[in-house]
């Protein structure tokens, strides 16, 4: 047989120097074990702050857009009372024209809050089963 042992799957490859594998001690290695987990932990934990970051710029970018589409969406709406306003003026006087499209647009709005609270109703009584 040969002097030399059998190479394994754990024996670390070396260029023929056997005593520069076996003077690392156990200590040694754990310490670069522990040095190179702490590094990939800082890394990961530098990769998740990146993603939040990212997700944080999305949803905030989709706030103010979201925010400005309403506020257009504001003031369409009182636009579009002022034109009916102006509109039902030639035919009936500027006080009887504020005063339908005001009643009319209060009217709507009760009508979608009652629909609300329908909604909210309904959802209760799903969730209370």
């Amino acid at each position: 047989m040969t002097d030399k042992p059998a190479e394994t799957a754990v024996t670390p490859e070396t260029d023929g120097h056997e005593d520069d594998v076996r003077a690392e001690s156990v200590r040694d290695v754990l310490a670069r074990l522990y040095a190179d987990g702490r590094a990939y932990a800082d890394a990961e934990v530098d990769r998740q702050k990146v993603r939040a970051g990212i997700v944080a710029a999305g949803i905030r970018n989709a706030a103010i857009f979201g925010l400005v589409a309403l506020i257009l969406v504001f003031g369409a709406i009182v636009a579009l009372l002022v034109g009916l306003t102006f509109a039902l003026a030639v035919h009936v006087g500027p006080l009887w024209a504020t005063l339908i499209v005001v009643g009319g647009a209060l009217v709507v709005a009760l009508m979608l809050l009652l629909l609300a609270k329908g909604s909210i109703t309904r959802m209760r009584e799903r969730i209370s089963r």
